[in-house]
């Protein structure tokens, strides 16, 4: 349609939305898939949300979740200059749907994040080239952060406009389903806002019903403390015996919640081709992982996120599967394990041998205890399976 003299048309862009559109472009050219602004102080329900989360224990032993609470309940206690947080996503959607593997009892599940290269190192450097542009173009300071530092990216990636947090407490997209990696640029500069996501989980409870161990306490509140992901990834002591058969063969996080929402129908394959699954880590052998040193662990896993729980807390995980796999021939490499260095195996390769061998762990039960100084492992002979 034409425009008369008489009409001035729609209103120029400004300086402002200029330079949004000029890093949106380049956010897109790196390689990122969604892009939106919000104010420092769009989210003031966040300190009240995260003091009740605390207060119910919802955190389990990550003290550092209390140790920067004050930081982390708002973007402006964390840098006082914050003005405007940019939040840019990454589609890291897995070719491979992890609970298709739960009845592959001989293969041990990795979360789709951790199949591959370290998000982190991906998505960090793509961050400082958006930030520095903004700095170049606007003079304004910048912070980046990759889940780095105490900021509540999901709750501030909905006031930007990139999705909503779901009854599964992740960030819920349109386009990407449950499958996006968020990184955040905080800056001094008074930046245009994008519209708030409006929620659209409506009646739909799917999150909330596959989860094994019943770790929502409501719909969009998650308690870490029946929360398998965190066991296996966070938690540095043995697993509860309660969450051992229910973590059936999953040795790095889970997956079922964010698998099951419907939103995924939507969703695509990550077009980062270091975000896809590496084939050695798709439905690795239970039977040879048990069998990694450290040295193999440390090449198999390198530049991925497993390799940060480090050797030990990876064969407690592992073994844990092996017991709920109902493998008789891996009873052997168990064995082997009662003599690890680490407590934490030794406990994880009792409760295995008593899982898949109890007449076997009977027997071996008195000889084991007479020499076993920890005494974490020497209630693993006597606890409940």
């Amino acid at each position: 349609m034409r425009t008369s003299i008489s009409d001035p048309g729609p209103p120029a862009p400004s300086g402002g939305e200029k330079l949004v559109a000029a890093l949106r472009e380049r956010a897109l050219a790196l390689g990122f898939d969604a892009f939106g602004i919000a104010r420092a102080d769009a989210r003031p329900d966040l300190p009240a949300k995260l003091r009740h989360a605390l207060a119910a224990g919802w955190h389990a032993d990550m003290a550092w979740m209390e140790q920067t609470e004050d930081r982390r309940g708002a973007p402006q206690r964390l840098w006082t200059d914050a003005r405007s947080v940019i939040l840019l996503g990454v589609n890291y959607g897995p070719e491979l749907d992890s609970m298709a593997l739960l009845g592959e009892k001989q293969v041990g599940i990795i979360s789709a994040y951790a199949r591959n290269r370290d998000y982190h190192d991906i998505i960090k450097g793509r961050l400082k080239e958006v930030a520095g542009l903004l700095a170049r173009r606007s003079g304004a300071e910048v912070k980046v952060f990759v889940d780095t530092a105490p900021l509540m990216e999901k709750p501030l990636a909905e006031a930007a406009g990139l999705g909503w947090q779901g009854k599964h407490s992740v960030l819920v997209s349109r386009e990407f389903g449950s499958w996006l990696f968020l990184g955040a640029i905080l800056t001094s500069a008074e930046l245009p806002a994008d519209a708030p996501q409006r929620e659209s989980c409506g009646s739909c409870t799917r999150c909330l019903d596959i989860c094994p161990t019943g770790a929502f306490p409501a719909p969009f509140q998650l308690d870490a403390r029946k929360c398998l992901a965190y066991y296996s990834v966070e938690h540095k002591g043995q697993i509860p015996r309660e969450f051992r058969i229910p973590m059936g063969n999953r040795i790095y996080g889970c997956d079922d919640c964010l698998a099951v929402c419907p939103w995924n129908k939507f969703a695509s394959v990550s077009r980062e081709a270091r975000l896809r699954s590496r084939p050695e880590l798709e439905r690795p052998a239970l039977a040879e992982l048990v069998k990694l040193d450290d040295a193999g662990f440390r090449t198999l896993f390198s530049g991925s996120p497993v390799k940060r729980i480090g050797h030990a807390r990876f064969l407690r995980n592992v073994l844990i599967g092996i017991g709920n796999s109902g493998q008789q021939a891996l009873v052997p490499a168990v064995v082997a394990r009662l003599g690890d260095p680490s407590p934490l195996v030794r406990g994880a390769a009792i409760w295995a041998l008593r899982r898949l061998d109890p007449a076997r762990a009977a027997t071996m039960r008195l000889d084991r205890l007479a020499a076993e100084s920890d005494e974490s492992v020497r209630a693993e002979w006597d606890g409940a399976v």
